[in-house]
This record gives C-alpha cells, sequence and structure tokens, in this order.
C-alpha cells in the first residue's frame, strides 16, 4: 500500500469532479508528498497551483475548493490551505494500520513496483580494462551499477546487467608483452619490466601458464606474434581474475561483450557506418581548433565526422584516423547500435570520473542509431579517497601499483563496502575511512542499519522469554489489534515504513540508488529511537508483560520494519544478521 500513490489518486479524482475541463497531462503534474515541516501534516500536495493558470483562476480559491471535498474523507482528520496554494493533509490512524498491515501481508514485496512495466534497460557498468585485478577505482561504479539495477529489477524493469569489455587497443598489447615477460621468468629468465608495461604479479601465474603450454616455443616466434598469443591468455586470465573480484561483492553480470567483435571485415562498426552515411548522419569535413587543450580525437585534417552536434553534442565527432582505423567513438557508436538493435530503448551506462566528457557525445550516438527512439543516462562515479581515522590510508598493494577491489573487502567486508559506497551521491566524490567503517557504534551507518534489523530480532527474543504464552507466529501477527496503535511514537514509526514504496519509486526514476541506503538508515533510526523512548518510558516498551495483546501489535510493528530493513537492504546487496557480534 503506497499512502503517497493512494491520495494522488484521490485528489486526480477530485479534481476532475470539482474541474473536469482539467487534462490528463495537468494531472500527472501533480506532486503529492510529505511537508517540508511534519508539524505541518501528513502529506501536502501543489495541485491547486498547478492547474490554477490553465484554469485561469486563483490557486487559493482551487485549494479552497479541494479542502471542502476531503472534509467528507473519512480516513482525513483535517485539511487546510498552506501559503500560496500548498494543501496539507492529515490522516486518521486506520490509514497507517492499512500500511502496516499491507507490509505484513506483502512481506518482501512491500515498495516492489511495475513502474517498469516489464520493458527491458540494459545497465552497463564496471567495464574496466582487461588488464589486471579490479582497484578500488572500479569498486564504487561497480556497487552502483549493480545497486541501480537491483532497484530497477525492483521496480518492474526487465534488467540486464552488462560489461564492455575493452579486449582491442593498445593496452591490451601492452598486456601480452607483460605477460610475455613473465612467460620469460617462468622459463628461468632474469627480467625487468620496463615503465609502461603492466608490473603486477597477478600476470605471474599466466606466465607460468604459458611456459607449461608452449614450452620453450614461444622464445623462437618473432615476439609480435608471441605476444599475441600471450595477450590472448592473459585477457582470458584477467576475466577470470575480475569476475571473482566481483563475484566477492555478489556482483555478477548477464553479458560480458567484447569489442573486439565490432570490427573486421562486415563487422558492427564497419555495419554502422554504412547505415549512418545512408541516413545522412556521416560527411567528410574539417573540424574548427578546439579552445583550450586539444582533445585526442582532434586532427587538423579533412576526415570522416558524426553529426553529433545534430543530436545535443558540442561537436561533430571523428570516426576514422588519419591511419584508416575507426576511432574509439566509432565502437561506441556502434556499440549502442547494437544494444538498441538487441531491444534496449532505455540504456543506463556507468562511468567513472575521468569520462564526465563522454556523457553528451552518448546520449547523442544512442539518439542517432534508435533515430531517436532509445533513452540513456550515463551516471558518472566520482572518486574515492581512502582513509583511515581522518588520515590518508595507504593499504599494502600485492597488484603492483594498486589497492584492489579484494584489498578492501578483505579489510572491512563486502557488506560494508557496499553500503558505504552507497551511503553518499555517485556525482559527489567521497572519503571511504577503514577505520569508521569497522566501529560498531551509531557513526557507523552500515552497523547502526544492520543492527536495527538484529535489534529486532532480540525484541522478539524478549517476548518469548517474558510472555512464553503468547503466539508471535507470522499467523498470529497478521491478526493482531492494531487498533491497538494510537500514540504518536507508534504512527510515526509507520509513517517512515509508509515512505518506503515512494522511495523506491523516485529512487527507480531517478537513477538514485544511493536514496535507498538513505531510507534504510532513517527507518534504523526510528526504530532506535522508539526503543530508546521505551527506556525513559515503560508504557512504549515494545513488550508489556501486562497487556499481550498490546505487545502482539507492537510485534507486528516491529516485525513491519524488520521486513522493510530486509527489504532495503537486499537491494543494496547486503546481508541482513539476526545479531551481530
Amino acid at each position: 500500500m503506497d499512502v503517497f500513490a493512494l491520495f494522488s489518486a484521490r485528489i486526480a479524482n477530485a479534481m476532475q469532479v470539482l474541474f473536469p475541463e482539467v487534462g490528463a497531462d495537468l494531472l500527472a503534474r501533480i506532486v503529492v508528498e510529505p511537508p517540508r515541516d511534519a508539524a505541518h501534516g501528513d502529506l501536502s500536495t501543489n495541485a491547486a497551483m498547478i492547474v490554477a493558470k490553465p484554469l485561469g483562476k486563483n490557486p487559493r480559491e482551487i485549494a479552497n475548493a479541494l479542502v471542502e471535498h476531503f472534509k467528507h474523507d473519512t480516513d482525513v482528520t483535517s485539511v487546510e490551505v498552506a501559503g500560496p496554494g500548498f494543501i496539507n493533509f492529515r490522516l486518521d490512524a486506520p490509514i497507517w494500520h492499512q500500511v502496516l498491515r499491507a507490509v505484513g501481508e506483502q512481506g518482501a514485496d512491500y515498495g516492489r513496483s511495475s513502474l517498469g512495466q516489464g520493458e527491458a534497460v540494459n545497465i552497463e557498468y564496471v567495464s574496466a580494462n582487461p588488464t589486471g585485478p579490479m582497484h578500488v577505482g572500479h569498486t564504487r561504479g561497480a556497487v552502483f551499477g549493480d545497486t541501480l539495477a537491483s532497484l530497477m529489477a525492483y521496480s518492474g524493469y526487465e534488467v540486464t546487467r552488462e560489461y564492455y569489455i575493452n579486449d582491442t587497443g593498445g593496452q591490451t598489447i601492452t598486456l601480452g608483452r607483460s605477460a610475455l615477460l613473465r612467460y620469460r621468468e617462468a622459463l628461468g629468465e632474469t627480467i625487468e619490466i620496463p615503465s609502461g608495461f603492466y608490473p603486477g604479479d597477478y600476470l605471474i601465474p599466466v606466465g607460468k601458464e604459458l611456459a607449461e603450454e608452449f614450452g620453450r616455443t614461444l622464445l623462437d616466434l618473432p615476439e609480435d606474434e608471441a605476444a599475441l598469443i600471450a595477450r590472448e591468455k592473459a585477457l582470458a586470465a584477467m576475466m577470470v581474475l575480475i569476475k571473482a573480484d566481483l563475484a566477492q561483492l555478489g556482483i555478477h553480470h548477464d553479458v560480458f561483450f567484447s569489442e573486439r567483435t565490432l570490427h573486421g571485415p562486415g563487422g558492427d562498426i564497419e555495419l554502422t557506418l554504412q547505415w549512418l552515411r545512408e541516413k545522412g548522419m556521416v560527411y567528410e569535413g574539417r573540424l574548427e581548433p578546439p579552445k583550450g587543450k586539444a582533445p585526442e580525437e582532434w586532427e587538423d585534417r579533412e576526415q570522416t565526422l558524426f553529426r553529433a552536434t545534430d543530436f545535443g553534442d558540442d561537436i561533430d565527432r571523428p570516426l576514422v584516423k588519419s591511419d584508416g582505423s575507426y576511432t574509439y567513438f566509432a565502437a561506441d557508436i556502434a556499440y549502442h547500435r547494437n544494444k538498441f538493435l538487441r531491444g534496449f530503448k532505455h540504456m543506463i551506462n556507468v562511468l567513472g570520473a575521468d569520462h564526465s566528457g563522454y556523457v553528451k557525445r552518448l546520449q547523442a550516438a544512442t539518439k542517432a542509431v534508435s533515430l531517436n527512439a532509445a533513452d540513456m543516462d550515463v551516471r558518472i562515479c566520482q572518486l574515492v579517497r581512502l582513509l583511515k581515522n581522518g588520515e590518508p590510508f595507504k593499504m599494502s598493494k600485492r597488484s603492483g601499483d594498486l589497492v584492489t577491489l579484494a584489498d578492501v573487502v578483505e579489510e572491512v567486508g563486502a557488506d560494508a563496502t557496499r553500503f558505504m559506497l552507497m551511503y553518499r551521491r555517485n556525482d559527489a566524490s567521497m572519503d571511504f575511512d577503514f577505520a569508521l567503517v569497522k566501529e560498531q557504534t551509531k557513526d557507523n551507518p552500515v552497523f547502526y542499519v544492520q543492527y536495527a534489523h538484529a535489534r529486532a530480532y532480540s525484541i522478539f527474543k524478549t517476548a518469548n522469554r517474558d510472555l512464553p504464552a503468547l503466539d508471535v507466529s507470522h499467523a498470529a501477527l497478521a491478526t493482531a489489534e492494531l487498533e491497538r496503535l494510537v500514540t504518536p511514537a507508534e504512527l510515526d514509526l509507520v509513517r517512515v515504513l509508509a515512505a518506503w514504496p515512494r522511495t523506491v519509486t523516485a529512487a527507480a526514476i531517478a537513477h538514485e540508488p544511493h536514496r535507498i541506503a538513505f531510507y534504510a538508515h532513517e527507518l534504523a533510526a526510528a526504530l532506535h529511537g522508539f526503543w530508546a523512548k521505551g527506556k525513559d518510558d515503560p508504557s512504549l516498551r515494545f513488550v508489556n508483560v501486562e497487556d499481550p495483546k498490546l505487545t502482539l501489535a507492537r510485534l507486528a510493528l516491529v516485525d513491519a520494519v524488520r521486513q522493510v530493513i530486509v527489504n532495503a537492504l537486499a537491494i543494496l546487496g547486503v546481508s541482513a544478521p539476526e545479531e551481530l557480534s
């Protein structure tokens, strides 16, 4: 049960009765939300101000008409006009009891919606170069993308999690040469790793595998040919390593798309450029010299250009380099056309801070290859600074000059890594303090939320101890006398539960999964706050041995909080322990 959606529908119906000339487009713009100040009521709407100008009326005139209408709603205890035309509602206790009952009945599905209506959405995230293990710089995007995918699936979308393997280009040649050095090392040679090569120990096993498979035969081949063989072995090994790293955080992709498949005669790049030419989206021209630092793809020559500015980009983009090879952007266009041809009209790309300049060009590419039928959202994840007790923290680096994802997970655990990386907006840089996330205090957000879940179980243990004859099964909770819950503290806790469906929907629409972490913390705080009140006021304790029926109703409330915490943590990919050591 979504109270906000319920009253959105009632307000829309009232508007159609009172002002039949109001169209569906205006009704869709009406917002029902909590007022900024909880003292003003439970719900607030801008309905009167949305329709006032089109109707040629004063907003307060419309608001007063709506107020009169809702005075007859039995779920409303008071309704009044505020400011220029906002309408504030206070709801009667039974509506909150209905919310609580809905949580108990729907369980894991409470908050789940059909927002996406089964539409396919492709979420591409991580897509790190397969030249080594996942490092801490990749971890934030990995967690963000995976959590967003879970959120979208929970909101009714058919989600495909995709990883784009950059398995062509100069970095893979360097990887092959680096692996070839480790091969020579495995054969007993003393090696020196040149600057620019990959120095990490993670290539030592690749060198040993090459030595076991080929013996000394690679030494007899031209170095370029031997490096290509080493590259294939290294790429395969790196992808195994990357998948294992991601699995430590519970991250698994549905599709691993090889960039290499786009290249070659008859490949997607060639076919896409042909299609773009047929559509008049490509021309031969010369780019204006850029202001400031020249981008890598700029060359002062006649070249093949994509009409990116026709689709919202700042400049037209080169597709073919002077040596005849394709630019990275040509591959990007072909790749996103491939996505569209696979049936994706909704695409989300999660990129690192160093790719912020790619947003407009990727959106332009998506519009072009879909003839404006598809949409693209690019989410940028800013940098993470590692700290310990507020000071820069340098961990042991077993993989060359990297702090790996595995290092972070080993230090603090998967739950803390995932939650803390989501406890901040993706577009804001963040500090990850290892000391804080290992503390078992209220200052540690992940502990605070997991402790709330464990506290719910401890409350049930207390009930079993103090009221051993009381049936606290799920069936018994479902028949609890919820009308006994009337105190402000009880109803305030239910109000937080009532915000969950709206939070999920808003987070999914905005592609902002950090809202789920924020909400989980808010709900945990509400439970802890209620528990603290009970320490001071015995009448508010969850277990009251003098009143088993009230106890059962409050246990239903506790169980609902527990369930919604589970629902939130499931989206975040974080466990919900029954007790904490």
